[in-house]
């Protein structure tokens, strides 16, 4: 297995390598390209439509090393590759020609609707101190479509600068794959491979300075892919299922929960647009582009961290784990000002805390 994983990943890196100049070239060609505007960070008109390198280097890849692949969950694969196409197809269009958010999620709920067709549901969850109950029937439909259409968006959501989404995104892969090497998955293990590959061939190209941009045809490819192997790697994994995959995309997931905490405490309308997602706060604290990049990859390699510690912990430790995780995760958006740069409740009670006990220390002396 092993053998294929490394096969796979170097095929998808070769071919990322290969075809995102191509990918470029065909951006221009079309038209695909993001001008500047007063939400983004760069100063010049770039080439979009990086996603469809990312896509044909994967199916490639795939291609490559599925006629020796054994005992592996053939739907599954060309669940993800048949969605993944719709996907991108979609992301693509939108790339070109600015889709409506309508017609953008009608495209995200079809590319899910077609990882269910292929058999693939959320229908395990484990919780601590209780047993395992399953999602039985026409529930488990809408809630994975619900996971997929949700993650799809979140990884979006966080491609602002040069390099982000994909390193992220490749961070959250590679803890799958570990993973799934961990639990003997072989599906989840040569996919993920085939994903990490194609994305660090891309992201040669995106790391800043950026040469190309993924466009939405790779962020929302990447968000759905992840999204799809998430339920795949982990519905049946005999710990805490649910947050295994929450704790790996971290990163995307947090900064979509404090995008409509924050969107929601300002009354303004969830799906409005602003510059206080986490790498805008980061950037308005002085920190360049590139550190700000490096920065966010640190976090999601501790949510990285922590998800393949969750997996072997026991209850108690879980418990622990997912509280100082929280309040971390507190601490640094009232301390970087994600959610709101007034309101920093636990960070005003620590304040107060610290000024309460000077006179006392003072008096001791």
């Amino acid at each position: 297995m092993y053998l294929l994983d490394i096969i796979g990943f170097a095929a998808a890196a070769v071919l990322a390598l290969l075809l995102t100049p191509l990918a470029k070239k065909f951006a221009y060609w079309v038209g695909a390209v993001d001008a500047p505007n007063y939400r983004k960070v760069h100063t010049r008109i770039m080439p979009r439509l990086g996603g469809l390198g990312i896509f044909i280097a994967f199916v490639g890849a795939y291609f490559v090393v599925s006629p020796a692949l054994k005992e592996y969950d053939i739907r599954a694969a060309l669940g993800l590759l048949v969605g993944g196409a719709v996907i991108v197809l979609v992301g693509a269009l939108d790339d070109r020609f600015e889709l409506s958010p309508k017609v953008k999620l009608l495209g995200q709920v079809i590319a899910a609707c077609v990882v269910v067709a292929f058999g693939l549901r959320v229908d395990l969850v484990n919780i601590p101190f209780g047993d395992s109950w399953s999602i039985m029937g026409w529930l488990s439909i809408p809630v994975t479509i619900l996971w997929i259409v949700g993650v799809t968006n979140a990884i979006n959501l966080i491609d602002g600068l040069d390099g982000l989404s994909a390193g992220v995104s490749g961070i959250a892969t590679a803890t799958m794959l570990v993973m799934a090497l961990m639990m003997g998955n072989v599906t989840v293990a040569i996919l993920c491979a085939i994903l990490l590959g194609s994305i660090s061939g891309f992201l040669y190209y995106n790391f800043h300075p950026a040469k190309i941009f993924m466009g939405d045809s790779g962020a929302l490819f990447l968000g759905f892919s992840l999204a799809t192997l998430s339920i795949l790697g982990f519905k049946q994994a005999t710990v805490v299922s649910f947050l295994v995959p929450v704790l790996i995309l971290g990163v995307p997931l947090s900064d979509t929960f404090f995008a409509i905490i924050r969107r929601w405490l300002n009354k303004m309308p969830i799906s409005a647009a602003d510059k206080s997602h986490l790498h805008h706060c980061l950037l308005q604290l002085g920190f360049s582009h590139r550190t700000t990049v490096l920065i966010i990859y640190g976090i999601s390699f501790f949510f990285g961290i922590c998800a393949i510690v969750l997996s072997q912990a026991a209850t108690w430790g879980i418990i622990v784990l997912i509280a100082v995780i929280l309040l971390i995760m507190e601490l640094g958006a009232e301390a970087i000002g994600i959610i709101s740069k007034s309101r920093k409740p636990l960070l005003h009670l620590i304040q107060k805390l610290r000024v309460g006990r000077l006179p006392k220390s003072r008096t001791s002396k």
